[in-house]
């Protein structure tokens, strides 16, 4: 059973709807399931939690956070190494994305931008097989440079301990604590608070089906802020014939190792290439047959590679599709990437696989999925920072608009206080 290979044009709506389509993740079950657990948390607090850890993971819990700093870690030295290799890369990339307040003058008065961090964040890490521990690194670093000061992290509890890894991290990275509570649960004391875990204005961060529809039914109601709407992982592949068949393949096993329902999609103009590439996928299932079911669910289902008769199209399609992640790997790398206008992170030439932005580069790997990148971005500084407007206008500058003001608040029907506001100024002193 090889991998859809199909040939499309931008009129071929049939052939790729699916795959537009697919991208979306119906959270409307899981949302269901959840309600009664956010309800309870709202109005029974730590009671809630405990009952809802033990039902779910089996734990009974004694305490529901902890102070990562006062745990004594075990980490391997060439673990440590690799993670802080990571954290100054992460952090020198997301150095150079630091704000700066600015004011300027405009016809005669200051205005300006101040930028405020947030007050606090949760990071979620999701434990068991789903252990995520670079996210960890993701999500907490450019909150701090964007000088987010009360940061804890939010995960289940193990049977075993938590990951010394994730206690490690914790240390290192100046988290204030550590909530062992994970699921819809863990997100729901995030936004109303308990008697143990502070609430949270933001919440970062991956998880299951439940966290993600939590997060989204919590940021709809605005009692948190999210990075963006969660969907399944997913990359987006633009290659020629210059492009490696075996790295290509590669590539799209990688992402279809984060679940049966991620998907790689493949888009080139030559149909020899592509079924080098589907030669590839199905060596790869023989030769590395771990978690073997999973990856060839998402290739055979979810994925497939689209032969398109000109590389602008393989472009348009890439457009529309607005993958989380994009790989060009072509003889027209920038040119390419110059006709890119939504993607969550893009990766240039052959050396540059995803897993590179996952783990060590430097960019974040915090991405809107579901073709949210037409309009939201990677998680960065940015989204940790509010814009504050202000202005200070001159009596001379008042004096000289009050004329337009009042024939604009007149026509909107507001001149009574709105324009009298301004009048007022012009006739009396302090």
């Amino acid at each position: 059973m090889p991998i859809p290979i199909l040939n499309c044009d931008r009129n071929s709506r049939n052939q790729f709807d699916r795959f537009l389509a697919g991208a979306q993740e119906d959270l409307s079950s899981a949302t269901e399931r959840i309600l009664p657990i956010l309800e309870a948390v709202k109005s029974r607090g730590d009671k809630a939690l405990i009952d809802y850890t033990e039902k779910f993971d089996g734990i009974k819990l004694t305490s529901i956070t902890l102070d990562p700093q006062s745990i004594q870690t075990n980490i391997d030295p060439k673990i440590k190494e690799s993670f802080l290799r990571a954290k100054a890369n992460i952090e020198a990339f997301h150095e150079a994305q630091k704000r700066e307040s600015w004011s300027k003058v405009i016809d005669g008065n200051r205005l300006g931008v101040k930028y405020t961090p947030i007050p606090s964040l949760s990071v979620y890490a999701p434990g068991g097989k789903a252990l995520y521990p670079s996210s960890v690194l993701m999500g907490v670093i450019p909150a701090k440079i964007a000088g987010v000061g009360n940061i804890q992290l939010i995960t289940p509890p193990q049977k075993d301990g938590l990951p010394e890894i994730l206690i490690w991290l914790s240390q290192i990275l100046g988290v204030s604590r550590i909530v062992t509570v994970g699921g819809a649960q863990g997100i729901a004391a995030t936004a109303y608070g308990t008697e143990s875990v502070p609430k949270s204005e933001f919440v970062v961060g991956p998880g299951n089906a439940y966290v993600a529809a939590a997060k989204s039914y919590l940021a709809g109601q605005g009692l948190i802020g999210i990075d963006s709407p969660a969907g399944p992982s997913e990359v987006c592949i633009i290659a020629d014939s210059s492009a490696n068949p075996k790295w290509v393949a590669c590539d799209m096993l990688s992402q279809a190792e984060h679940g049966e329902d991620s998907s790689a999609i493949l888009l080139t103009t030559d149909p020899s290439f592509a079924n080098l590439v589907s030669e590839e996928l199905e060596k790869a299932f023989v030769e590395r047959p771990k978690r073997l079911e999973m990856k060839q669910n998402s290739i055979y289902k979810n994925s497939a590679i689209l032969v398109f008769p000109n590389l602008e199209d393989c472009i348009w399609f890439s457009n529309e599709l607005a993958p989380e992640h994009l790989e060009i790997q072509t003889k027209e790398n920038d040119f390419v990437f110059s006709k890119i206008e939504h993607a969550g992170s893009v990766f240039l030439g052959p050396y540059s696989p995803v897993a590179m932005g996952d783990y060590i580069s430097g960019t974040n790997h915090i991405l809107p999925t579901a073709r949210g990148s037409r309009i939201y971005s990677s998680l960065g500084v940015d989204t940790f920072l509010k814009r504050v407007t202000f202005q200070e206008v001159t009596k001379e500058s008042l004096e000289t608009l009050y004329p337009f003001v009042k024939l604009m608040s007149e026509l909107e029907g507001l001149d009574e206080e709105h324009g009298t506001s301004v009048k007022v100024r012009t006739e009396d002193s302090i």
